[in-house]
């Protein structure tokens, strides 16, 4: 059953709105914090918040006075709320300026060219794709490349509009590898026209296993390091298989201070390039682009 879409109901209009349409995954869980206390606010892509969450957590048992606001969606929400000041979500109009911005190097590419970027730094890289699925469901227990060209098998996909940066990779990866183990390279379009891909809306990160674990799609293509999470928080519900070869696409992450980064937002970058940073990170499957291996160790491979 369709259920109401309830119109807006604003003191004024105007405010892009960032639309949150799953109570169960992604209402408001890439927001984090008080804006209104903090001292550090910083703005990332969503894809790596299992590791950010951890490095702000060990920086605040550092800095205990330091209290931070970060949020996590997709880059195109957070540069929406850096460029206009204001992000809508439902009724509700976030503004806060933040003093740190970690994002996709075209993006801070963007930032620097319009003046808004001071100190950057090369930050951190993926392992690539992989593909997760229902533990319980017996029409992907034999998963495997080729079988993602079946009749009826529905594969989750980020959206091509609002998530273009994933898309892409998701997308590239899936036709080089699988026109390397067989496939058709239009198999996916053929899915397209079949009705067998669904697409999500606006935080992949968050509705491509909600979709999974609802039976909505069958199998979703995730980054390495979010089809390991979701397998590591949620091992009753989720398996993952994981993609290798040369068609694999690396995304990479950077770092950069808006402005002069406020107190806190030097201390901040500079704590990201430590050491300590690089563990954390490796350890949720990700890694410095200097340290990058495709080959995750023992206790990061989940059948």
């Amino acid at each position: 059953m369709e259920l109401p879409d309830w119109p807006p109901e604003l003191p004024a209009p105007g405010q892009e709105e960032l639309p949150l349409f799953s109570a169960a995954s992604n209402i408001c869980l890439d927001f984090h914090g008080d804006p209104l206390q903090a001292d550090l606010v910083i703005f990332s892509d969503g894809n790596h918040h299992m590791a950010l969450q951890e490095c702000v957590q060990r920086f605040h048992a550092r800095q205990p006075d330091c209290r931070t606001f970060y949020a996590t969606t997709p880059p195109g929400p957070v540069l929406t709320l850096l460029r206009q000041g204001s992000l809508r979500i439902g009724n509700l109009v976030l503004s806060v300026r933040p003093h740190l911005f970690l994002g996709p190097p075209h993006v801070l590419d963007s930032l620097e060219a319009d003046g808004m970027i001071g100190q950057r730094r090369p930050f951190m890289q993926n392992r690539g794709a992989a593909l997760l699925v229902r533990r319980d469901d017996p029409k992907t227990r034999d998963l495997d490349l080729p079988a993602l060209a079946r009749p009826g098998l529905r594969l989750f996909l980020s959206n091509p509009d609002t998530e273009s940066v994933s898309f892409r990779g998701y997308r590239d990866t899936l036709v080089a590898l699988g026109t390397a183990a067989g496939l058709d390279p239009g198999f996916l379009e053929a899915k397209n026209e079949a009705g067998e891909i669904v697409y999500g809306r606006s935080i992949h990160h968050r509705e491509a296993p909600q979709a999974v674990a609802e039976g909505r799609a069958d199998v979703a293509i995730l980054y390495y390091h979010l089809a390991l999470r979701f397998c590591r928080i949620f091992p009753e519900f989720f398996a993952m298989l994981t993609l290798a070869g040369p068609g694999n696409r690396i995304s990479h992450i950077h770092a950069g201070l808006v402005g002069n980064g406020g107190p806190w937002g030097g201390p901040f970058l500079t704590f990201l390039v430590s050491d300590e940073v690089t563990g954390i990170y490796r350890h949720h499957g990700l890694d410095r682009p200097e340290l990058f291996s495709s080959r995750p160790s023992a206790d990061e491979r989940h059948a």
